[in-house]
């Protein structure tokens, strides 16, 4: 019976979850269709944090250019969905475009740095990162491919036939505006995102993954390709960014180089820091908070300022990045873990703690 009572009170809280992820787009929008468009923007960064989790949670390496994927993969749809080259390839064709080419460029930064870990491993991926974005910016002469820092524009948005998303629609009697129809897509993406995630790190690779990140010279001794693993989670986080960028690109209906510098790779990284590395559902709460606390902010700084002294003393971007930059010295001092860890760092830092004690 209690086994029974466990599993309906489970049963009732997922679709509890559902019902709430279902109407959540429609609240906000009572608020102002804005508030949709950052719940949009906040499955796009989570996205993107899983898939630098299979890198830096899952095998334990560094990656601080792994903007750098989502800038391909963004650039890979807007190049085959808009009028810069006349090319118009329905969505669900360029998205794993976008993925393949982006594992490619993960491949290629992996294969000079399997012998790199830590710091170094960090500048590298660093320098891929900024070395991409040059490019990006620059690939406009003699031959134009990506028209330089004035982006493309004009990109397709997600088709079903005469299904656009980018339009509002009343359906049984409900109006969806084009941010509420690609909440719902961008929702069903990121759940297969963290069904493939859970499934990868309870696998036989997740769990070499796993060995490489604890000791890398004792997993080759286990017999583990610590090459072609290594390999693979470059790629499989790469691809995650390869897609994510191909959403961007068909929301946003234009890119520039400057959409992909190297704070965006600091903030999806310090998604997956916050959240707790290794842990699904801990980066999942990472990037949920770190894309609407600063929203929250933006929106209510300036007014309570006002309120307060009839002016804006300190611009609200300076407060965000004042207590984003203060709490991620707070959770490091008092839960360097991060929120919600993965059981195994959880033990691996009481047993450091107790050790130096």
């Amino acid at each position: 019976m209690n086994t029974f009572a466990k599993a309906r009170s489970k049963w009732v809280g997922v679709a509890l979850i559902a019902i709430a992820l279902i109407a959540l787009p429609f609240a906000l929008a009572s608020v102002g269709t804005a508030w949709v468009r950052i719940a949009n923007f906040a499955i796009l960064y989570t996205f993107l944090a899983l898939g630098l989790n299979i890198v830096v949670g899952f095998a334990g390496l560094l990656d601080l250019g792994y903007i750098a994927f989502y800038a391909v993969g963004a650039y890979a749809y807007a190049l085959l969905a808009s009028p810069h080259f006349g090319l118009h390839l329905p969505f669900w064709v360029i998205l794993p475009i976008g993925g393949l080419v982006a594992c490619v460029f993960g491949v290629l930064l992996g294969t000079p740095t399997l012998k790199l870990r830590g710091d170094y491993l960090a500048i590298v991926t660093l320098g891929f990162g900024e070395i991409v974005r040059i490019f990006l910016n620059n690939l406009s002469r003699p031959i134009n491919i990506t028209n330089g820092p004035q982006g493309i524009s004009r990109i397709d948005p997600f088709r079903f036939g005469s299904f656009n998303f980018s339009r509002s629609e009343t359906i049984f009697g409900l109006t969806f505006s084009g941010p509420i129809k690609y909440y719902y897509i961008l929702l069903a993406l990121l759940l297969l995102a963290i069904l493939v995630n859970l499934r990868l790190q309870h696998s036989r690779i997740g769990r070499a993954w796993e060995a490489i990140r604890e000791d890398e010279i004792a997993a080759r001794a286990m017999g583990i390709n610590t090459t072609h693993i290594k390999l693979l989670a470059f790629a499989m986080g790469a691809s995650f960014g390869g897609i994510a960028g191909g959403m961007f690109a068909a929301i946003q209906e234009f890119i520039s180089p400057e959409s992909f510098v190297l704070v965006e790779s600091v903030m999806v990284l310090s998604m997956v820091v916050l959240g707790g590395m290794g842990n699904v559902w801990g980066v999942v709460l990472g990037a949920v908070l770190l894309s609407f606390v600063p929203e929250l902010l933006r929106y209510t700084v300036a007014p309570v300022q006002h309120a307060l002294f009839g002016r804006t003393i300190i611009e609200p971007e300076v407060i965000r990045m004042l207590l984003f930059g203060l709490a991620l010295v707070l959770m490091m001092l008092y839960r360097p873990a991060g929120l919600l860890p993965s059981a195994v760092r959880k033990r691996e830092l009481a047993r450091t703690n107790g050790s130096a004690e």
